[in-house]
């Protein structure tokens, strides 16, 4: 029986698969990083997306209830108005009466709705996050 006195590395490996060359390397993170963009830019999309839909159905469905409403307040405050005049008012100060209390609503309406305005958030912000954070990571990496 002869014995093998060749060095362990002559002997050969049980994985005979190469080592990937440096282009293949190169070419393969770049195939990665052009998928992972497609990927961002897809949940950006899709986030966006979604927004837009219930943004656009709440709206019309607002719309509609402003329409319907505003019928119906002005009926109300002609009903006011009328019964203003009823009491004993002169015509004339019972509807100065009723638009000067119009004008204090829609003040009020108006404040409120810029306030809520400057809080309305339009980006996709978890598509820019995990952008970042994949930036982040390449660069720890590199």
């Amino acid at each position: 029986m002869a014995i093998d006195h060749r060095p362990a590395a002559d002997v050969g490996t049980l994985d005979s698969t190469p080592e990937p060359t440096i282009g293949q390397l190169v070419a393969s993170a770049s195939r990665d990083m052009s998928t992972l963009v497609r990927k961002e830019i897809e949940l950006a999309k899709l986030e966006v997306g979604t927004g837009l839909k219930y943004t656009g159905k709440g709206a019309g469905m607002f719309a509609g209830a402003a329409f319907f409403g505003l019928f119906g307040l002005g009926f109300l405050l002609t009903a006011l108005a009328w019964g203003l005049v009823a009491l004993g008012l002169a015509s004339w100060l019972a509807f100065l009466i009723v638009a000067l209390l119009l004008f204090v609503i829609a003040a009020i309406l108006a404040r409120v709705g810029k306030k809520a305005l400057g809080q309305a958030k339009p980006m996709p912000e978890q598509a820019i996050a995990s952008a970042q954070q994949t930036i982040e990571t390449i660069k720890d990496a590199l």
